[in-house]
């Protein structure tokens, strides 16, 4: 019977394996000066793939997905060709905000399109710093392979007017990732709307992590979503955050666990509060 490969990867077990295997790095950091930044400081041998240009297919209009919608598979299928990516790669992402910048994001797309081996770094880029990583400068160069073979998006998803059934429906669950306060609407950074959808209960991704940074135990996090999930049926979870992307740090903690990933509500709250949607707020 095959092992199964576990979502996360510590700091230590990347190393070894750096040292003494061959494996894909993929430095997903985002945000403004990401790709300066990575110019400047990167694990040895990391490509960098971008959120915005390379995981997501942006619209004109942001009512139409989100923020950040979902590449079609022949664009996604082009990205990981780009990175040297073939079926049978052994892919480590990691980013600079313990993956809950495009890193989960990128690990739940390929896992979407049936990729076997990719993990996550645990606790992000500083903590294989700390260990003395070999880090480089400047531009990698990814080997030249074949076309990557996709036919589906394989992990669950759900449109908006999934979404808006499940809000009352007593045998669903929406769990909002992102910070109380925005779910509350008490600040809206990103989006135009305060608020969160009706019926969403909140489960802050960062409640996934330890005080230092690090995904919780497996057991810990089983214990955790086995008490939010409680005895609803897997097909009627669905999770979402801004833009679907710090979602998936959740679906990473969940895998973690060993619980089957839910449903990803990829156009999230910035689909959902500009398409004259109910809004909750607590004031």
């Amino acid at each position: 019977m095959k092992q199964q490969l576990s979502p996360l990867i510590t700091a230590t077990e990347l190393l070894t394996l750096h040292q003494t295997a061959s494996i894909i790095l993929i430095d997903a950091s985002n945000g403004k000066n990401a790709y300066d930044n990575y110019l400047e400081s990167h694990f040895q041998g990391a490509l960098f793939v971008d959120l915005n240009t390379q995981l997501t297919d942006i619209k004109e209009d942001l009512a139409v997905g989100g923020r950040h919608p979902l590449p079609t598979l022949e664009q996604f299928s082009k990205v990981l060709s780009s990175l040297g990516i073939t079926p049978e790669s052994h892919v480590v992402v990691y980013d600079d905000k313990n993956g809950a910048n495009a890193a989960a994001r990128f690990w739940w797309m390929m896992k979407a399109v049936g990729h076997e081996k990719v993990q996550v770094l645990n606790g992000g880029k500083t903590t294989a710093e700390a260990i003395g990583f070999p880090l480089a400068k400047g531009i990698e160069n990814a080997e030249k392979v074949g076309l990557y073979p996709v036919t589906n998006w394989l992990l669950p998803q759900v449109i908006t007017d999934e979404v808006e059934k499940a809000t009352i429906n007593p045998d669903a669950i929406i769990i909002d990732v992102r910070e109380t306060a925005r779910y509350k609407g008490h600040v809206e950074p990103l989006d135009l709307i305060a608020g969160h959808i009706p019926n969403a209960v909140n489960v802050p991704f960062s409640s996934n992590l330890d005080e230092n940074g690090l995904f919780l135990t497996p057991s810990l996090l089983k214990e955790k979503y086995e008490t939010v999930f409680q005895d609803i049926p897997v097909e009627n979870r669905i999770v979402h955050c801004g833009s679907g992307v710090t979602a998936c740090h959740t679906l990473l903690a969940i895998a973690s666990a060993g619980l089957e990933i839910p449903n990803l509500y990829v156009g999230s709250w910035s689909e959902w509060s500009r398409n004259s949607k109910d809004v909750v707020t607590d004031e």
